[in-house]
């Protein structure tokens, strides 16, 4: 039995097979999982799309690539009140949250950042660090993206996380990690890109072996049928000819055949997987739940607008 209490629309894409089907409650912002064979509650909060900038003499040599990013989200409507706020209030705002709630740890999906900016990552790791609380990052498209620079994706990503963004991984490797906290493995794999590599698909795998219940956790977020192609990780119809925003991010257009078959294989290990309670992603900017198959995937608002996902794993009763 699926428990569901949510005002934002749901979507259900289920076939005639026997799948894993997770015990779960969500309220505004708050989702509960409940889980046999665990005695423990584990606390998460989960933001993404905080899109943070700032600007030093260091980004001088830079700021050709950065200016249009940079002019974005200066002023947001909060995601509650409604009221005026920007990234940076929203993030602290998020922080003292996740301190007042006692949090077991903060997992950050993505566009964390508008663009590699060195004064922010500074700004955020310090707020991250004072607050004690233990947090885990993967990228967004936009972390690593400056506008215009030349190269292909995947190399621009290793480029700019090994100069710019190592010191939020605190040692994890920035495409895929594992850490297990109070009887549950979190997932840390990123689809930046919109794609998976083969050693990426490989990492799953051997985590779903595992056996352990497991969360996912990536910035954009896996294709469910009736959604746009901003679910974009293996959704069939992500090609170059679905892709208007390339020329004004000054980035390659997606592949003109569309997914590797890696990134499709990804989707149906994740789906097909008895043990995966969960899937978290970022993206879209906007709140959303689907069950693939009868796993929820779950997206949250933008936490440059203060927005964010409280989250309680627990026994179930």
């Amino acid at each position: 039995m699926t428990l569901l209490w949510i005002d934002t629309p749901i979507h259900a894409q289920q076939d005639n097979s026997s799948f894993h089907q997770p015990t779960f409650s969500l309220d505004k912002n708050k989702i509960r999982i409940y889980i046999p064979d665990t005695k423990d509650t584990l606390k998460l909060l989960i933001a993404s799309d905080t899109h943070l900038w700032m600007s030093d003499d260091r980004e001088d040599n830079y700021r050709k690539y950065s200016n249009r990013m940079a002019a974005a989200y200066h002023v947001t409507k909060h995601f509650k009140t409604g009221e005026d706020t920007n990234p940076e209030k929203a993030f602290i705002e998020t922080v003292n949250k996740a301190e007042n709630l006692n949090i077991d740890a903060i997992a950050l999906l993505g566009d964390i950042f508008s663009y590699p900016s060195e004064a922010a990552i500074d700004w955020t790791t310090e707020i991250l660090d004072k607050s004690g609380i233990p947090y885990y990052y993967t990228c967004g498209n936009h972390d690593w993206h400056y506008e215009g620079m030349e190269g292909s994706e995947v190399d621009l990503r290793q480029e700019w996380i090994n100069k710019r963004l190592l010191k939020m991984y605190k040692g994890n490797n920035p495409l895929n990690y594992s850490v297990d906290i109070k009887g549950i493995r979190l997932l840390f794999i990123d689809n930046s890109t919109y794609e998976i590599l083969p050693k990426q698909l490989a990492f799953l795998q051997q985590q779903i072996k595992s056996g352990k219940p497991t969360i996912v956790m990536m910035h954009i977020p896996l294709y469910a049928q009736g959604r746009s192609v901003g679910f974009g990780c293996a959704h069939p119809d992500w090609n170059t000819t679905t892709d208007p925003s390339y020329v004004l991010e000054k980035r390659n257009p997606w592949p003109q055949n569309g997914h590797n078959p890696t990134t499709m294989k990804f989707r149906e290990e994740v789906i097909n997987a008895q043990n995966i309670l969960a899937v978290f992603a970022g993206h879209i900017h906007e709140q959303s739940l689907d069950l693939i198959k009868g796993i929820p995937q779950f997206v949250t608002q933008l936490n440059a607008s203060g927005a964010y996902y409280e989250v309680e794993v627990m026994p179930l009763q």
